[in-house]
């Protein structure tokens, strides 16, 4: 019994590894999901400067303001870039937890498994023994109803 008191405390630690290791993925998930709106933030902003810029396209521009929104541009850009990377970056970080919650899940899956062989072992054993014990005190009042009806007969 003691086998079982001791997979059944790693099946509870096996159980709380696996349930911090959900939480981990949706907390990576939840950030991948902000870096993604921050991303589509980026690039939707740039499309739109852009769509302003292209609509102002017949009026003539200094060369200074030029300069300065094909800076600008480039600055979105380089920020859009970082982001992707930041993105790339929780993609990453996603796959490791999802690793992580699989390999807690197939280690729960396996004590229990090993648990409920355990389990139908020592039941098959208690079964036995009280098949021999059954069949002992069945054979005990045979012989003493043997005993009795011998004893009748002389």
């Amino acid at each position: 019994m003691s086998s079982l008191n001791s997979l059944a405390v790693a099946v509870e630690a096996a159980s709380r590894k696996r349930d911090d290791a959900r939480k981990v993925l949706q907390d990576v998930l939840a950030a991948q999901q902000a870096a993604r709106a921050q991303l589509d933030e980026l690039q939707d902003y740039a499309d739109e400067i852009q769509a302003r810029w292209g609509a102002k396209t017949d009026t003539t521009m200094k060369p200074e303001v030029m300069y300065h929104h094909y800076q600008f541009m480039d600055r979105l850009g380089h920020a859009a870039g970082v982001q992707t990377t930041v993105v790339g970056d929780h993609a990453g970080r996603v796959d490791r937890a999802r690793r992580t919650l699989l390999e807690a899940e197939l280690r729960l899956a396996s004590l229990r498994k090993v648990m409920d062989k355990r389990k139908a072992d020592l039941d098959l054993v208690q079964m036995r023994r009280d098949q021999k014990q059954t069949d002992e005190r069945a054979a005990l009042q045979y012989r003493s109803a043997m005993d009795g009806s011998a004893g009748r007969e002389y």
